[in-house]
């Protein structure tokens, strides 16, 4: 929790204000996408490559998507490109050739696969002419590694049976989006999709595009965009989940891991934070289904109109004698084969902030001297 950051959660019946990516744009500032455009060609870092092209495609998500290109959501998304990739649309990570074969041994360890039979399937022609083994050996990016997978998928009955239709890489582009999200929400995607929204997401339109609709396309209440940040690496309400788990603890007493996460995605099984909620349902006055619906709503903005929702900050309010936090940086660690050191989202969303605030500077110095 950082201080001076905190939004206070209010009284049963009081109305939130409205965070940073739904609020109208602010008075005067243009719409228009060439004076978007222009402004962040002022704003992205001189030394990028290809500035104009990355102000493009940037205005054009903006503009698809139909979000206000205010100084504060075009900082964010380029704090958050900074941080994902310094500007590069198809960024190198360290030891990928490892990591992919570590990945293929995993996978062939727990389906007790010998070895000799992976470096049989390794050492097949590929589409390219190369053997897959050939190509592992020199792949230095996501996009890479992701093509070699499906084509190990598509044309090797080895790769059928170590992954089945799951390609093992889940993010990718300059803004490292989950292809999972991507294709929840590619409906409205404006552009010819090539293959799949898996290549479009590695490509800088895609990952534009689906980066900034995961960053600022839900609606929420937050009023400093760390926890956008946050949830942008932890997931959507991910730094409000955690604040509602930190007031249930603070009434049940039962430690909760301040993850985001109110359930067990795709099950019907109570997890920790459902059954600490269950202990208090005789203050609360509702029974285990009810709970249930209500935690249910955990991705979307209704969990906060919920009687679940507010009743627990009202107990809380009246046992702590202050307000509750709305909002809080969610204690997870950051966990991946491209992952060295100890991180946390509260890391990510710190030096995200970071950057917008160097940004915000820059945008301030730069309406100075006009």
């Amino acid at each position: 929790m950082i201080p001076g950051r905190l939004r206070w959660a209010p009284a049963l019946g009081l109305t939130l204000l409205v965070g940073c990516s739904t609020q109208p744009p602010q008075p005067g500032f243009e719409q228009r996408p060439a004076a978007v455009k222009t402004e962040l060609v002022g704003l992205i870092p001189a030394s990028t490559e290809d500035r104009d092209g990355w102000a493009t495609d940037i205005t054009a998500a903006f503009s698809a998507q139909n979000l206000p290109a205010t100084k504060d959501n075009l900082c964010a998304t380029l704090a958050v490109i900074e941080q994902e990739s310094t500007y590069d649309a198809d960024p190198s990570v360290p030891n990928l050739s490892v990591i992919a074969r570590q990945e293929i041994e995993r996978r062939a360890s727990a389906l007790h696969i010998p070895g000799f039979l992976v470096t049989a399937g390794l050492n097949l022609e590929s589409p390219t002419g190369e053997s897959y083994s050939e190509r592992l050996d020199h792949i230095t990016t996501e996009r890479e590694m992701s093509e070699i997978f499906e084509d190990f998928i598509d044309m090797a009955p080895l790769g059928r049976e170590l992954f089945g239709s799951l390609n093992p890489v889940h993010t990718g582009g300059p803004m490292q989006v989950s292809v999972d999200f991507a294709e929840k929400h590619a409906d409205d995607y404006p552009y010819p999709i090539d293959g799949s929204i898996r290549h479009e997401v590695f490509t800088r339109r895609g990952g534009l595009y689906f980066g900034i609709a995961h960053l600022l396309g839900y609606p929420a209440n937050y009023d400093e965009p760390i926890y956008r940040f946050a949830d942008f690496n932890a997931g959507w309400y991910a730094s409000r989940n955690a604040a509602f788990q930190a007031a249930v603890t603070q009434l049940s007493g039962i430690p909760l891991a301040l993850d985001g996460d109110l359930i067990i995605p795709g099950s019907r099984q109570a997890g920790q934070t459902e059954l600490a909620v269950r202990t208090l349902k005789g203050r609360l006055g509702m029974d285990d289904g009810e709970i249930r619906d209500a935690l249910e709503k955990e991705d979307s903005l209704d969990f906060e109109r919920t009687a679940l929702y507010e009743k627990v900050y009202s107990l809380a309010l009246q046992q702590e004698g202050q307000p509750i936090p709305y909002a809080r940086l969610p204690g997870i660690k950051l966990e991946s084969p491209k992952i060295t050191r100890n991180l946390t989202t509260a890391w990510f969303a710190k030096r995200v902030d970071d950057r917008w605030q160097q940004c915000m500077a820059r945008a301030r110095s730069t309406d100075a001297k006009g």
